[in-house]
């Protein structure tokens, strides 16, 4: 029976190791054998069985959802029915984002006077997805998701609101020219771990974790216009290193 290693599978597949042994820790794909020396290795059910994990990842269903399609065929109909209903959803809702977002720049085209709110209104956090999948795995987008879907829409608009107020301090800090070693910027860097690890469904981020996270603001233009362009964003991030270096070593 032909096999294929971890590192062959990965590099065909374009998952990471770590992701194939997270599949395999939450019972979603098992290898077919492991050496003695630690190798996994993975056989042509498994490579069936990825091939389906794949396709049904390309429609965005949750991990939680694949391995119950996976594992109880007569679901499948259901489960997909479920994902083309959260699709549909999502649609009606970045069609509102969309209108949102069009009546922003028509206001700030215009000069016209707007609150953070009005300004942040079409943020979606969701846009991140990738980058949060590749720098720190899917776990920690999963858990990230999963605490989403357990609010409620009154939950979810206030956590949507704390957002909103962690990051416009931020802004407004940068923009005010507070020095980044002082205590009022490094009280407002805490208050962004803390909000970060909520996020995070509880895992604080590390020394790497958040050092990465404070690049990615940087050289990402879609985070550095969170916080009101690169010059703004290098100065959160220089924040962010001081208080790493006081409270993680």
């Amino acid at each position: 029976m032909q096999e294929w290693p971890i590192k062959d599978v990965a590099r065909a597949t374009g998952l990471t190791s770590r992701t194939l042994r997270h599949y395999e820790q939450i019972g979603l794909l098992r290898p077919s054998r492991v050496a003695s020396n630690g190798y996994r290795f993975y056989g042509q059910a498994e490579m069936s069985r990825l091939y389906r994990i794949l396709s049904l990842r390309a429609l965005e269903l949750p991990l939680a959802a694949i391995h119950l399609a996976l594992d109880d065929e007569t679901s499948l109909v259901e489960t997909i029915e479920s994902h083309l209903a959260f699709l549909e959803e999502r649609r009606d809702r970045t069609n509102q984002q969309i209108t949102v977002v069009s009546q922003t720049l028509e206001a700030v085209q215009k000069g016209q006077d707007m609150s953070i709110d009005e300004i942040f209104a079409g943020f979606d956090p969701s846009q991140y997805e990738t980058e949060v999948r590749e720098r720190w795995g899917d776990d920690a987008w999963e858990r990230s998701a999963e605490r989403r879907e357990q609010m409620t829409d009154v939950e979810r608009r206030a956590d949507d609101e704390r957002s909103l107020d962690v990051n416009a301090a931020l802004r407004e800090a940068a923009e005010s020219g507070v020095d980044p070693t002082s205590a009022a910027f490094q009280d407002l860097i805490g208050k962004h771990h803390a909000w970060v690890t909520e996020h995070w469904n509880g895992r604080r981020p590390d020394k790497n974790s958040y050092s990465g996270l404070s690049d990615l603001y940087v050289t990402d233009p879609r985070f550095a216009a969170t916080y009101g362009g690169q010059a703004n964003a290098e100065t959160i991030r220089a924040a962010i290193h001081v208080w790493i270096d006081t409270n993680l070593r």
